[in-house]
């Protein structure tokens, strides 16, 4: 199939994109459905009509429908006091291309996983709930980090999408579009706003509230607020930080990057906020070519970006040394009021896009190390956003890992690592890139 190009508008003085009778037709009364058989997985089903989307989550499904009713469906406090790790799932199985690497099979392969490893309630009761009721995100929501032409634009490319099956949204990647892409990128962005919702809600009442992951697609650390990039339609965890601000009032958002490539949208978000502190790590001379170590935010947001970029080969020993000299001292200095995680498993030695060999060991690590951060600096206020990972079997077990790790269970890593995929780290470089950034940084 020919794959036609949709191009963004010039937001250098061009004109924004007339929006159509799709908008109002979409809140009134729009539905689509997309139904698919993964071998070896879960059969599930997405179904879309109008604005609130229920994710019912069995052994043999998850589907999404929508209302126009007010939100009211958070967890009871009940709920949430008695979990310790709340998730939602929205697989986008619509927003899908043919031997991609960021295929609708992504988030279907987790959830099989997390329930063939007994990480759900079905087997661990009310410790871990998945959020089934929530709204998608609005496009207010979105416009608090994306330009509205892009945001219209978007929605009307989809009428194009449907005539000719997928579109070229962004050649970076490429990053496509199905005509369910914009409506599954809002129901994305929502599930990590409600999720925000709920964490916020449980801190209230509890000294250590349930740690939040919102499994979505498509992802979003690289999509500009100009328009996507890199896989990525919609920033979700820059989203969230712009309505943890304002609806809840958490004016001070850390957010920690560990996607094995930069997360160049978020940083471009929020370059020259000082109350948005981004730490990214990622391999040096990756895609997209952005984050340098140099690059530490501008104007009154000089010094709330932090860029990592790792040599290629960095591993669990690295990223170790990282957590312990960087992350916590960066967290402790900016005492943030919660703390947001783009939560990339691509830096897997399995992962078919980079060159670092983190391991299952070491996402569960940072997972629990994460928590344990949040716990003592912003009364356990975290949510994890799925970003990249693109091995569906190392994706699946390290995130599997990271819930162990939230529940506070022994990692079960050594039945998924070998060792012998693994070979010595650079660790004179991975010293001096340490160095060079606490220098930078003054830690």
């Amino acid at each position: 199939m020919e794959l036609q190009t949709f191009r963004p508008p010039s937001f250098a003085g061009a004109m924004m994109f007339l929006v159509r009778s799709q908008v109002q037709q979409w809140k009134n009364h729009c539905r689509f459905s997309v139904s698919t058989m993964l071998p070896g997985h879960r059969f599930y089903k997405h179904s879309v009509s109008g604005r609130k989307c229920f994710s019912k989550n069995t052994k043999s499904s998850v589907s999404c429908s929508y209302s126009t009713e007010k939100n009211d469906t958070l967890p009871s406090l009940k709920q949430l006091s008695d979990a310790r790790v709340i998730y939602a799932a929205a697989p986008a199985l619509g927003h899908n291309k043919e031997a991609h690497p960021e295929s609708s099979a992504r988030v279907p392969a987790i959830v099989t996983a997390l329930d063939k490893m007994e990480l759900t309630s079905k087997f661990r009761g009310s410790n871990i709930l998945e959020l089934q009721n929530f709204n998608p995100a609005s496009v207010d929501d979105i416009a608090g980090v994306h330009a509205k032409a892009y945001v219209y634009g978007l929605e009307k490319a989809m009428d194009q999408a449907s005539e000719q099956g997928l579109i070229v949204i962004d050649g970076s990647g490429p990053t496509y579009a199905t005509s369910t892409t914009f409506h599954e990128s809002l129901v994305a962005a929502g599930a990590g706003l409600a999720l925000v919702d709920s964490v916020v809600a449980a801190s209230k009442n509890q000294l250590d509230p349930p740690t939040a992951f919102a499994l979505i697609r498509p992802p979003g650390h690289h999509a500009i607020p100009e328009g996507p990039m890199g896989f990525c339609v919609f920033g979700n965890v820059a989203i969230a930080a712009r309505y943890a601000q304002r609806v809840h009032g958490l004016n001070r958002v850390f957010i920690i990057d560990f996607d094995v490539h930069h997360g160049n949208g978020t940083n471009d978000a929020f370059y020259d906020d000082p109350d948005i502190f981004f730490l990214s790590t990622h391999q040096a001379g990756s895609y997209p070519g952005t984050g340098k170590i140099d690059q530490i935010g501008k104007g009154a947001g000089e010094g709330a970006t932090l860029n990592l970029p790792l040599p290629g080969g960095s591993g669990d020993t690295a990223m170790r040394t990282v957590f312990d000299e960087v992350i916590v001292p960066c967290a402790q200095r900016f005492k943030p009021d919660i703390i947001l995680v783009s939560a990339g498993y691509d830096g897997h030695v399995l992962d078919p896009l980079a060159n670092l060999q983190f391991t299952t060991a070491t996402y569960y690590m940072l997972a629990s190390n994460i928590k344990q951060l949040a716990k003592y600096l912003c009364g356990g206020r975290c949510v994890f956003f799925l970003e990249g990972g693109y091995n569906l079997k190392s994706l699946s077990y390290s995130v599997a890992d990271s819930f162990r790790a939230f529940l506070g269970e022994p990692s079960l890593a050594a039945e998924f690592d070998n060792p012998a995929y693994l070979y010595e780290e650079p660790s004179t470089r991975v010293k001096q890139a340490i160095q060079r950034v606490k220098h930078i940084h003054s830690l």
